[in-house]
């Protein structure tokens, strides 16, 4: 099944007005893209109305999460399952996030809208900075949910795991690690060989409609998708 597991909706300033729920469902189907991880950075608020928006269409499966930005600057992709895990970790974020007011004229507006893109909610506090906590705080957090945690677009030059700490942390548990789509693999690890072994994901991190499904990955599910097998699947994946 075709996944891509880091998408961004209005409510992060960098996100488009056009990243609306229903819009990426039914660009989503288009595609044959199955999987849809929904990541705005350090918020889960949109993840509802796009699982909504998903229940309606038929043939999408939600995951909902965020993009993290931890005290180092890392940026990696948390999921959890169900609603409860996903107030706990808005929770978590809300708890840590460095609060700055977002200015909209400059940053981007930063809405939650519904399936039927009515606006319900704006963000006031901007979500492109940092939390509170290090990336091994992050970790133990998400997984003490029983979530996913994937170091985002670890071959990029800024915002990565690589960029801010020249390593993997010993104990880190990632259950992944992200590639960004224009990513030369076979370069890339012979640059950062410790890397070699690791499971590896492509994701668009689309934050415009023509960036969506632009990086994708293949999921060996065979039927309909859970959250458990979305996630053994990503431990199989090489």
């Amino acid at each position: 099944m075709k996944a891509d597991l880091h998408i961004h909706t209005v409510l992060s300033p960098c996100g488009d007005l056009e990243m609306t729920p229903t819009a990426i469902v039914q660009s989503a189907r288009r595609a044959g893209v199955g999987i849809v991880g929904i990541t705005d950075h350090n918020s889960t608020r949109q993840c509802a109305g796009v699982m909504r928006a998903a229940k309606e269409a038929g043939g999408v499966f939600v995951m909902g999460g965020a993009e993290i930005t931890t005290r180092e600057e890392v940026h990696v992709l948390a999921f959890v399952d169900g609603e409860e895990n996903l107030a706990r970790l808005q929770a978590f974020l809300d708890e840590n996030l460095v609060r700055v007011p977002n200015r909209p004229d400059f940053f981007g507006y930063q809405l939650v809208v519904d399936e039927n893109e009515q606006v319900l909610y704006e963000e006031e506090a901007l979500l492109i900075g940092a939390i509170n906590k290090t990336v091994d705080e992050v970790e133990a957090f998400v997984h003490g949910l029983g979530g996913i945690f994937i170091p985002a677009h670890v071959d990029k030059g800024k915002d990565s795991l690589v960029s801010q700490l020249g390593f993997v942390p010993p104990k880190l548990r990632a259950d992944a690690f992200e590639l960004s789509p224009r990513c030369d693999e076979e370069q890339f690890l012979g640059a950062h060989p410790y890397l070699k072994g690791r499971r590896f994901v492509r994701s668009s991190d689309a934050h415009y409609p023509d960036d969506l499904w632009r990086a994708t990955t293949e999921l060996a599910i065979d039927d309909e998708p859970t959250f458990e097998k979305i996630k053994n699947a990503l431990t199989k994946h090489a």
